[in-house]
């Protein structure tokens, strides 16, 4: 069971340390909580349709310790396996997505990722 985003405690200093050189400017203040959430392994939210009913998902993926090491990302939406997506990408990338996110949700109260990540999910920028 994963913890609510609102209660999600900060990651260790010592974990914190390892990506913020990846981690730009303002953005670093979301880091500890990005990484606790990343540790977790899944997440559920909703992927906003413009003009059209928003579509449940759950994310999962796998988790490692280095910034460099390759994360494997799943995304199931509407409780479908027909409509599941992965993809692979280096940790501090998807951890990058996760601070968008976290950053994103306590504008709008919504979990869902930024449309870079669904970009790449979609290989749309190949």
């Amino acid at each position: 069971m994963s913890t609510p985003l609102e209660k999600l405690a900060p990651a260790d200093q010592r974990k914190v340390a390892v990506y913020v050189p990846y981690c730009q400017g303002n953005r670093r203040n979301a880091l500890p909580f990005a990484l606790s959430l990343y540790e977790q392994g899944s997440l559920e939210g909703v992927r906003q349709i413009e003009g059209g009913k928003d579509i449940p998902f759950i994310a999962s993926w796998t988790t490692t310790s280095l910034p460099s090491d390759l994360t494997r990302c799943r995304l199931q939406f509407d409780s479908n396996a027909e409509l599941s997506y992965e993809i692979s990408l280096p940790n501090f990338e998807f951890v990058n997505f996760l601070i968008e996110l976290l950053i994103q949700y306590k504008k709008s109260r919504t979990i869902d990722f930024p449309q870079g990540f669904y970009r790449k999910l979609l290989h749309m920028d190949e």
